[in-house]
Order: C-alpha cells, then structure tokens, then sequence
C-alpha cells in the first residue's frame, strides 16, 4: 500500500527528523539529506571530469577520437617504447642474422640472446602444442628427449621448423606416410593385432599372453620392415620411428597400436620458415635444440 500525504512535512518522534510526504504500509521515510562534504566531493568529480575532458583525449570519433587540449595519450608513450625495444633487439639480433647456427651455438654472448629470444618465440608458436617446457603431450613430440623422428641435430631442427611437417604446398616440408592397413583393407583385424603385439615385443613390452607372435614377425616383415627396419630400429631419412625404445607419439598401449597400424596417423606442423622472420628462427631453433634432446 502506497499513500501520499498533501500536508506539511511531520516530525519524526523518535529522531527529530523531518519526513518526507511518502508512506509504505505504514512507514514514512525520514527527509535525511547527503552529507554537505558528500555532496562537495560529488560536485567536484562533475567539475574535475569537465576538465579532464578538455585537456585530455576522451571523446570517440568515427575514426579517432578528440585529441585534448595538451594531445597527451599513454598509447603514444606506448609506441615509443616499442620503437626503442624493436632498435634495441635489432641491434642485437644482428649477430644472430650474420652467424651460422653453430657460430651461435658456441659464442657466449649470441647464445644468450638465442636463447631469449627463441624461449619467447617458443611461448608464442609452439607451446600450445608442445607444452611451456617441450615436454609434449600425446600426438607432440617431447622435445626434451632425444628420440628424433628426423634428426635432433641444429640442422635438422632448423630444417623442421622451417618447413614444417605435412604442410601442402610446401616441396621441402617433412613427410612419411604409413599405409592404413586396416582402412585400406591390408591387414585383417587379428593380423593387425598380431603386428601390434611384435611392435610391443620390439619394445621390450609385454605382448598378450595367447598373441601370436610368429604370425606378427611375419607380418612385420612382409609390410613394415621396408621403412622401420627388420630390427624395428626406424629410418630418418623416411621419418619411420625406432621402435625399439618404448617412445611413441601415439602411446604403445594394445589399443594405440592397433589404432595406428589401422587408420595410420598424419601429424601436421605449419611451416614456420613463412610466419618468422629468419633470425627469429634461427634462435627458435636453437632454443629447441637447447631443450635437452639435441644431439
């Protein structure tokens, strides 16, 4: 219920305050005004937002925004920085531009900034993927071992980042194509079982206890051995995996095996040769060979 009195304002008996003309079932609102010194510092904030807009850039435009009295803005220091720090790492980075991969390596001084500036680039590109430290993750690499796929050597490492690994297009990127043998209708289901318990057994892995590892030896030479070796030891050249040291992209669990040796896998990494400038990527690559799994 909501009531509106005409008469003059009453006094409230318990306070001495004035009420205002308002009621709600029965309760009147006391005529209480703000603080004088509130109502100052609100009035002062009015006045001091009048100003700041006058002298400094406040008020959007279509394109721009209004300038100010005295044209100050913090992007404008902003971008002077950035100049400064982009001069600065130029003249850094000059070494790096002139100096071959194991010039860098071996200079205190240019490794260092290699070093800074691939972790940075490493953070921004690749740790996404890889993880903050390299360590991986199931389908990436663990860049801290020194299980290669196609070489872990400066050169190597700089020739992957380059042109990546699957890219289309790319004439020079890294490539291997295993068959799907059970997609494809190569291998049977029991046959692909039998390879993957060989693959565990290469690995040092316990197979299944009724697999049938004769069939599997013999499988894996008739269709695997021409790229992993008859020993399973891999071939870089072809980017075939060793499989004999229980590292794999995919897991060597029963079911990854039978997964990869089914379907295959396609791994992709974008050529970085076309998104960083040289220098950048001759410490990006340093940085990775740094990691712990160079050779």
């Amino acid at each position: 219920m909501n009531k509106h009195h005409d008469t003059d304002h009453q006094i409230d008996a318990h306070s001495g305050q004035t009420m205002t003309d308002h009621e709600w079932d029965g309760i009147r609102e006391l005529n209480t005004p703000l603080p004088r010194w509130w109502l100052g510092i609100f009035y002062a904030t009015i006045v001091w937002s009048i100003g700041y807009w006058v002298v400094y850039p406040a008020w959007p435009l279509i394109s721009d925004a209004t300038k100010g009295v005295i044209g100050y803005a913090s992007r404008i220091e902003i971008a002077k920085d950035l100049a400064l720090l982009q001069q600065h790492r130029a003249t850094q980075a000059s070494g790096l531009a002139e100096a071959s991969l194991e010039q860098i390596k071996a200079d205190p001084a240019l490794f260092r900034i290699a070093m800074a500036q691939g972790k940075a680039a490493f953070g921004d590109n690749c740790a996404a993927c890889h993880g903050v430290g390299g360590a991986g993750a199931k389908g990436y690499p663990n860049l801290n071992d020194d299980d290669w796929l196609w070489g872990g050597t400066l050169a190597d490492i700089h020739q992957t980042l380059q042109h990546g690994i699957r890219v289309a297009g790319n004439g020079d990127t890294r490539i291997s194509q295993m068959p799907a043998f059970g997609k494809d209708g190569m291998l049977k289901p029991a046959e692909i079982r039998a390879v993957a318990n060989h693959v565990r057994e290469l690995a040092h892995l316990p197979p299944e206890p009724k697999a049938d590892l004769a069939k599997g030896r013999e499988l894996f030479a008739a269709n695997c051995a021409a790229c992993h070796g008859d020993a399973g030891k891999g071939n870089r050249e072809l980017g075939a995996p060793d499989l004999t040291d229980a590292i794999s992209l995919y897991g060597m669990d029963m079911a990854s095996l039978t997964e990869t040796i089914t379907n295959s896998r396609a791994g992709v990494m974008p050529s970085w040769g076309q998104r960083l400038d040289p220098t950048t990527l001759k410490a990006l690559t340093v940085y990775v060979h740094s990691l712990g799994g160079g050779q």
